[in-house]
């Protein structure tokens, strides 16, 4: 069964880094393109940075130039490193696969995990 865990999430003062993580378990990333998305409450979801099976990295604009992702050497652990955080940031963040037959630069995603909230102060 497949499974992914997202944690790393809390509250953290605008301006300030945080660490998201996924964990897979019973598959691993490599054939896939992974990502992340957030949903605030009220808003729609939006992708926010993709990763594709050659390590080519995708990001929303609103995220570009702060945020990095990356994957472990397993192949089965996904990152989101978090900086500069701003209050538009706070929302649930979802680690997923892409959506089958879109383009890993679309950041369009599937089925998720439970999410890991991120909250940020001003």
């Amino acid at each position: 069964q497949v499974q992914l865990v997202e944690s790393g999430g809390g509250s953290v003062q605008a301006g300030g880094s945080l660490r998201l993580s996924c964990a897979a378990s019973g598959y691993t990333f490599r054939p896939y393109c992974m990502g992340w998305f957030r949903q605030a409450p009220g808003k729609e979801r939006e992708g926010v940075a993709s990763i594709d099976t050659v390590g080519n990295t995708y990001y929303a604009v609103s995220v570009k130039g702060r945020f990095t992702i990356s994957q472990g050497n397993a192949m089965s652990t996904l990152y989101l490193q978090m900086n500069s955080v701003k209050p538009e940031d706070t929302a649930m963040y979802y680690c997923a696969r892409a959506l089958s037959g879109t383009r890993c630069s679309s950041l369009t995603f599937g089925d998720s995990g439970q999410g890991t909230q991120v909250t940020v102060s001003p």
